[in-house]
């Protein structure tokens, strides 16, 4: 299996690509309705990807979603359902690949020198309008 979907009551909160089993050719991990659009590649060398750009297109955002992909290291990644109950903790490597469609999470390095690359829906709102600390009353 090469994708993971974390559950919550009511929705799929986030879902765990794994480095190691990505399948070969062109594989979609998000559903056309995320907001976030995700999808990996295994090809051979030789093979080309026909030059392309991309239409323009109305796209509206109710909410934030995540996509941490893990360069170097190792994270320990917690999510939370939309009621900030703990769902699950996942312990991500080098090549692991996390997806965070709604509800919340949390990030603990467990090695020096992890290195993280972040992508997320914008246009960022700044800090005040962006984030909702888990755990304290607003």
């Amino acid at each position: 299996m090469h994708q993971t979907t974390i559950s919550g009551k009511n929705d799929n909160l986030a879902c765990v690509i794994r480095g190691q089993t990505w399948p070969v050719g062109f594989s979609m991990h998000t559903d056309a309705s995320a907001f976030v659009q995700v999808a990996t590649w295994q090809y051979q060398s030789g093979k080309t990807l026909q030059a392309h750009a991309h239409r323009s297109a109305p796209r509206v955002s109710a909410h934030t979603q995540e996509v941490v992909y893990v360069v170097r290291g190792s994270l320990k990644a917690d999510i939370f359902d939309v009621d900030d109950t703990l769902v699950e903790t996942v312990l991500l490597h080098g090549g692991d690949c996390l997806i965070v469609y709604c509800g919340g999470h949390g990030y603990s390095i467990v090695e020096d020198g992890t290195r993280v690359l972040e992508v997320k829906n914008g246009p960022y709102p700044g800090l005040e309008l962006d984030k909702r600390v888990i755990g304290r009353a607003d």
